[in-house]
Order: structure tokens, then sequence, then C-alpha cells
């Protein structure tokens, strides 16, 4: 593999152990506190983080000159996509997924292949690594993920990030009708949501789907008052009620962020909207959650349609920016602004 890989991304390449401990570490060192090895007869230094993308770069280098490629979240994490960390549901680093048509590679523990039938007009060289397309890498982690749920906060990121649009992906799982695990991912279509903002947002709003199947629910939808207002972006809104929803991560816990969700959430009341917050306790036990949606839409029904003091309709000066193919239209200073507007990444 060149030794341009990873360039972009800032990572530390593999080395091998050089006897003169000039190129590398020697033997000695390596048994040392001062290496890591990423795989046999690779290694970096120890203090080297092991982030996703430095995980994808040390299998990168293992890689042959063809056929065999980054997929699954690792291929989505080395195109910039958010939350694609690569970790299991306890917190510890998964392998890189790696797709080829056969087994061209000898099982290391950092990496896991699979092989079935691969284009190779769907392998694309990102930074100098060998990478499925967007759509077939979010599709085979829709494919393999280990629920309905998971599946779908990965296609809700895959959006989030503009990798895919949601015609490029129904194509996608269309003619791949028999692929392992399609129709989970067949299934995610209409769960989905392009403006999803964290996978934890999309929890919020699978449960409350759930218990209420005939809802139709907006994912970060902006409030207005009737005079134009930006009120707020709530998490998920059903618009026929005035229902909202809001996860709230540790971050929300902090003071001066505390003081201004309350403040948020009393302009919400007082235009005539029913908040509902979801905290990290709620994902283990939903019941309390569930119990504030049902008593939220109790009061909204109680309220007249009269004293509603809100809207969804955008005024002039607003620029939507909900849908993928809305964001990828976006150039330049008017990038920068609607999308720092539009857009949290930090709350979890």
């Amino acid at each position: 593999m060149s030794q341009q890989v990873g360039v972009e991304h800032g990572v530390v390449l593999p080395v091998r152990v050089d006897p003169r401990g000039i190129d590398g570490p020697t033997a000695r060192e390596t048994a040392g506190p001062w290496w890591r090895r990423t795989s046999r007869g690779l290694y970096v230094p120890a203090h080297v983080e092991t982030s996703a993308a430095q995980r994808v770069a040390e299998v990168a280098c293992l890689l042959p000159a063809r056929h065999v490629a980054v997929t699954g979240w690792a291929a989505l994490a080395w195109r910039g996509a958010p939350y694609a960390e690569g970790l299991d549901a306890s917190g510890d680093p998964r392998p890189v997924p790696l797709a080829a048509p056969r087994r061209l590679l000898r099982p290391q523990p950092s990496f896991c292949l699979c092989e079935e039938r691969c284009d190779p007009k769907e392998v694309e060289r990102v930074d100098g690594v060998p990478v499925s397309t967007a759509v077939r890498a979010t599709c085979f982690e829709m494919r393999y993920a280990r629920d309905l749920e998971t599946a779908v906060a990965v296609l809700d990121m895959a959006y989030l990030s503009d990798l895919v649009t949601p015609a490029e992906v129904a194509a996608w799982v269309g003619t791949h009708a028999s692929y392992t695990g399609i129709e989970q991912a067949r299934q995610c279509l209409p769960l989905a949501r392009e403006n999803a903002w964290s996978p934890r947002e999309t929890l919020l709003r699978l449960l409350w789907q759930r218990h209420r199947p005939d809802a139709v629910l907006l994912a970060n939808a902006p409030v207005f008052d009737l005079e134009g207002r930006h009120l707020g972006t709530p998490d998920v809104i059903d618009p026929a009620t005035g229902v909202l929803g809001e996860y709230d991560g540790v971050l929300h816990l902090e003071g001066s962020r505390r003081a201004r969700d309350l403040r948020r959430e009393g302009d919400f009341r007082a235009h005539g909207l029913e908040p509902v917050v979801m905290v990290g306790s709620d994902a283990r036990d939903p019941r309390h959650v569930v119990g504030r949606l049902h008593e939220a839409y109790v009061r909204a029904a109680q309220r007249p349609a009269s004293v509603r003091g809100w809207t969804l309709s955008q005024p002039p000066w607003w620029r939507d920016t909900s849908t993928v193919a809305l964001r990828r239209a976006l150039e330049g200073a008017e990038r920068d602004i609607w999308l720092a507007r539009g857009r949290r990444t930090d709350t979890g």
C-alpha cells in the first residue's frame, strides 16, 4: 500500500521492525510499552489514538493492490460520516469490514472479510484507501446491523452527512434483492429521515412511532411564531398536534446549556406546543418517556386550535435544508451559514 495513505486524515501508518531502529522499532522495543502492534509484523507508537480513521489506515496497509475494499462503517467513517465510530453495543471497537469476491487475506482480529459479489465500479479510492461507494457502504452497514433500530440510525446518519440520497439507497436495495440482510435494509427506507441529527434522535423517533403508529413525525423541522420568529428546531415533532420531542444527552446537563434548554422549553409552551424530553435512562427503560408522551397528547387535545401560536410554514428569509438534495445545492458562504444553523452533531 502506498505511503500516500491517509495524508488528509492525519493518520500514522504502521511500520515494520527495523534492526537498526531507524525506520521502525527494533524487536526489543516492540516488547516494551512504547509501541503498539496493529497486525502481524506492523507497529505504531503506543501514544497514537485508535480513532476510527486510524484503525482504517492500519488495515488499509494490509490490502492487496486490487479486489479488496474497505466497506460498511469504516468506509463511511473514512468519508467523514459523523457517528461512524465503529463501536459495538458495549463500546468496544469493531473490526474493519472488508469486501472481496473471495478470501484474499489471512484472517486477523483487526478486520473481517465479507465474501460476496462486488462490482469493481463500486470501489473508489479516497485519500489512498480503496473504499466502497457511499451507497454500497451504507447498505452494507444497514444489512449487517444488529437490529432494525441500529440500521435506521445508520441510514439517518448517512443522510446527515449528505453521502447518499433516498433515491440512491432505494435503487441499490431494489437491484440487490438476493444479498444477505437486504430485507432489513428495505424496511429502513420508510423509517429513515433525511434531517435527523444524531442516532439518539433516531432512537426517540422510532420509540415514539411504535407507540403512535399513525403519527407523521418530522425530524428537526424549524418552528416559528405567527410573526415568523424562529422559536426553535425540535428533534422530533408531530405537526398535527404540536407535541414535540427532544433528546437531552449529557451536554444538556451543563449549567448554561440547561438554562437555555429551559428557556426554550418555556417558549415552546407559551406558543401552544407540548415538549417532551427523553434522557439516557429512557433508552434502557422507555416506560417513563412513553408516559410523558401520552400526557402531552392529552394536554394537546384539550388545547383549543384558536390558541395555537406556532407554525411550520417557513418565512421568506429562511433557507430550507431538510433534504440531502437541498443541502447539496448550497455553496460557499451560504452553505457555511445554513448548515451551521441547521445541524447539531453534539446532541448525544
